[in-house]
């Protein structure tokens, strides 16, 4: 059947009432614009970063109507495109876009996800010549996740899926097949997530987010980020968490090699990420992670962030209804 430009509109409006979605504003440098039909919020098939996942992103979170750590997901994203060979607009240039996407959803809550591509042009493994990088801005609800993994912790398990070379887990590519493999690993086993180990036995990360432990003599351990990513979340927690000492939680933070062995014996294990914040972690591999139990450490770091997130006044950014 051949389809008209009208068809194919109504084609695309009708798949997305089949599959509700809350996207709710996009910008797409190749259209030069914003739009806030979910229906027309497309790239070419060609592109790049679709068939050959020759793309980069990162995700701010939307906080009462301010963009919180703006400025370290920008680093983060800078870093990965220059690791990609991606072209950028200027900082400036894409802090601006940004913002005004986030302006034109109406919305106070959420999350905002940008991606650079190489563009569109042939199917090729190299880029097409001449190809236009492209820039995008999604404006959505954000990734939920049950209230029970807060309540009641989650289940993980090693996934036996090889973590990712460093240098392509420190870059934030559009490539998370292995991700996908784990969460896919996990979900057929009956639970939440997985954890990836590398090839000396220490901890890696799990699928979309960092993994950090309490120690038994009160120690919060984080992997080093030479062979993760580095997590904006965990960073900024990492500091944050130095509150802790004070109020006897935590007797030190460390940025360390974990091997298996140490981690097992932790009294708190936990996962963090933008869109997670804290999770506590109760059973690895079928067994016990401390006593079972949500602990202290996990609650109150997920406090400090949550407070963090709508008071720290140098990491928050107006959004320009």
């Amino acid at each position: 059947m051949m389809l008209r430009p009208d068809d194919v509109l109504e084609r695309l409006r009708a798949l997305r009432a089949r599959q509700p979605v809350r996207y709710w504003a996009f910008y797409s440098s190749q259209l030069g614009g914003i739009v806030t039909d979910p229906a027309l919020m497309v790239i070419p098939f060609d592109d790049h970063m679709v068939h050959r996942g020759h793309g980069v992103f990162d995700t701010a979170a939307l906080v009462d109507g301010r963009l919180y750590d703006l400025e370290a997901h920008l680093d983060r994203f800078v870093r990965s495109a220059g690791t990609a060979k991606l072209a950028l607009p200027p900082r400036e240039e894409l802090r601006g876009i940004i913002l005004r996407t986030t302006a034109a959803s109406g919305k106070r809550d959420g999350s905002i996800r940008y991606w650079a591509s190489s563009g569109p042009g042939s199917l090729g493994l190299a880029p097409a010549a001449g190809a236009e990088p492209g820039f995008f801005v999604m404006v959505f609800a954000g990734l939920a996740y049950p209230e029970s993994w807060y309540t009641q912790g989650l289940r993980l398990m090693t996934t036996t899926y090889p973590i990712k070379p460093p240098l392509y887990a420190v870059t934030k590519s559009t490539n998370y097949l292995p991700n996908v493999l784990m969460q896919l690993e996990a979900q057929e086993r009956g639970l939440d997530n997985g954890v990836f180990v590398d090839e000396a036995g220490h901890v890696g990360e799990s699928s979309n987010m960092n993994v950090a432990f309490v120690t038994p003599d009160g120690v919060l351990r984080h992997p080093r980020f030479d062979h993760i990513l580095s997590g904006c979340t965990s960073l900024r927690l990492l500091a944050l968490a130095t509150a802790l000492k004070d109020r006897g939680l935590i007797r030190d933070v460390e940025v360390c090699d974990i091997p298996v062995a140490a981690a097992r014996a932790a009294r708190e294990m936990m996962l963090l990420g933008s869109s997670v914040r804290v999770a506590p972690v109760v059973e690895w591999d079928g067994k016990p992670v401390g006593d079972g139990k949500p602990g202290p450490v996990a609650r109150a770091l997920r406090e400090l962030l949550e407070h963090d997130m709508r008071s720290a006044r140098e990491r928050l950014l107006d959004v320009p209804y």
